[in-house]
């Protein structure tokens, strides 16, 4: 009997006579027409850390939001600690010892750590008091969690793993007893994520519930005791994570078996598409991001950049799609690509034969207050298809979004629905569909599956080497490792600013990628 036998239908089994951290019963939710949450029923254990998964839109974040009194449900009872608790907003469940931390961070980026944490739980209108408290208690559970962070260090001076560290501590100051995580890891690169693992289990072990939402299965396997599973606002299981597998959660998150592994065949290489020689980028303050970078993407191949976010990747991108200037050579399909523009030229990328799917959808790939279909034109609303002249013809645009939304499974599948009330699978399928089907020469693509859940990557990763398949040269960024060896027929890995080598995924392994991602050992070119 496989786990999905023993556990389907059970959704919020629990140990009989204890006494859960939190228990919710009949939640249902809807807005407008859709059915975010119906008649949800879990049980989390105290001193346990629980994981919630589900596709995108399955209702998880809804959820939450609705534990931590963002959103009111429409039927339904919360009950904390066996009480009956109402929570109208955020200030009830603090209340009720609920924190919350965000996928994307609640903090002023111009205070101070020190500041951010006190923020909105000042002891009086004397705000000195509150600050020295704060600074003892900081340090206290600094050294009990491993949550070392320089309280007097301003917001914007950090990176995402100490931010999300400020954001813990947070809910720790206001003595918060359960703590929601959602999608904790989407911006930490992987060593930045095994701590925050070890400060979960630290915070669990001292009796803390935390309850994680995550679409990473490996993730649920490696760090929560039990995990729900979600499908399209309904609770379909609950399962001690030690008596399932990723496949059999795959399965009921998908509602279909799932292929957790890249199913292609050898890369054929043909031209050399792009050719990039002695690259060299210098940010705003003078310090050299891209020190002399040298490589080539071929035809029917995908180039996968391996390394910890933050030694150029994002740079490298940046130049190649026209977002930066650089110095250096670039050439695509032998002809050479300006790059001493103002800020450079993105029309001139593309009108070249160059797509670029950014690393940063909100900031880089959507207008999040426009429309899908809107979303699906820009920067090709000037191609014939949509009209010629000066007036842009809206009803052939909106029928071509509609066209690449159902191809694409954009769920639901609505162009006159503004990006912003998308999941983030389905926003990254929105920017993914605009991309592809413009029928580039090179496709750039930067954490292509970030935020996105299994059933959306299976998706993704088959369209990436269809495109391959089809003879198009991609450049792949991602630090997912298990992304990068499914993906590339050819790896090449950065560290400050610098290419350390390049190696066939069949000669290599994680260990050695990591010690060249790390700067300690140069690699050879293949």
């Amino acid at each position: 009997m496989t786990a999905i036998d023993t556990i389907a239908g059970r959704p919020g089994a629990a140990a009989p006579g204890k006494v859960p951290a939190i228990e919710l019963r009949g939640i249902s939710k809807a807005f407008g027409p859709v059915q975010a949450n119906k008649d949800i029923a879990i049980r989390v254990e105290r001193g346990t850390i629980h994981g919630i998964i589900g596709e995108n839109g399955a209702g998880k974040s809804t959820l939450m939001s609705i534990l931590y009194g963002f959103y009111k449900a429409d039927a339904g009872e919360i009950l904390i600690g066996g009480q009956r608790t109402e929570i109208p907003d955020s200030q009830a469940a603090i209340r009720a010892g609920i924190g919350m931390v965000f996928q994307h961070f609640k903090l002023v980026e111009n205070f101070t750590v020190l500041e951010n944490v006190v923020l909105g739980a000042e002891d009086g209108a004397m705000l000195r008091p509150s600050l020295a408290k704060a600074r003892k208690l900081l340090v206290d559970l600094a050294r009990e969690y491993e949550l070392q962070v320089d309280p007097d260090a301003k917001i914007e001076d950090l990176g995402v793993g100490m931010q999300q560290r400020v954001e813990i501590l947070k809910a720790l100051y206001r003595q918060a007893d359960i703590l929601i995580l959602d999608e904790p890891t989407g911006v930490l690169t992987p060593s930045e994520a095994d701590h925050l693992f070890r400060i979960l289990r630290g915070l669990r072990d001292e009796g803390k519930t935390i309850v994680l939402i995550t679409h990473k299965l490996r993730e649920i396997m490696d760090v929560t005791d039990n995990v729900s599973v979600m499908r399209r606002g309904e609770m379909v299981a609950t399962v001690r994570t030690a008596d399932t597998s990723p496949t059999d959660l795959a399965e009921l998150m998908v509602g279909r078996k799932v292929l957790l592994r890249v199913d292609k065949t050898p890369a054929q290489p043909g031209a050399v598409v792009l050719d990039v020689q002695g690259l060299r980028v210098t940010d705003g303050k003078g310090v050299e991001r891209l020190r002399g970078i040298d490589f080539q993407v071929r035809a029917g191949e995908i180039l996968g950049i391996a390394g910890v976010a933050g030694n150029g990747q994002s740079e490298l991108l940046e130049v190649l799609g026209g977002i930066r200037e650089a110095s250096g050579a670039v050439t695509l399909n032998g002809q050479p690509l300006d790059l001493t523009g103002p800020r450079a030229d993105g029309r001139a990328r593309r009108d070249a034969g160059i797509a670029h799917v950014p690393e940063d959808r909100h900031r880089l790939g959507l207008i999040l207050d426009f429309t899908a279909w809107e979303n699906t034109g820009f920067g090709y609303q000037d191609r014939a298809e949509y009209g010629t002249g000066a007036l842009i013809d809206q009803q052939a645009m909106r029928r071509d979004a509609q066209g690449k939304m159902q191809r694409f499974d954009v769920r639901p599948a609505d162009c006159w629905l503004h990006a912003k009330n998308f999941s983030g699978g389905n926003q990254q399928k929105i920017v993914l569909a605009r991309e592809i089907e413009c029928d580039p020469d090179l496709l750039l693509v930067g954490q292509p599956t970030r935020g996105v859940d299994i059933g959306a990557i299976e998706f993704i990763h088959q369209r990436l080497i269809e495109m391959r398949d089809a003879g198009k040269a991609i450049l792949l960024v991602s630090v997912e490792l298990d992304e990068i060896f499914a993906l590339s027929d050819r790896i090449a890995v950065m560290f400050d600013g610098r290419i350390m080598g390049e190696r066939l995924p069949e000669q290599t392994d994680e260990t050695e990628l990591g010690l060249m991602m790390a700067g300690m050992a140069e690699g050879r070119r293949t």
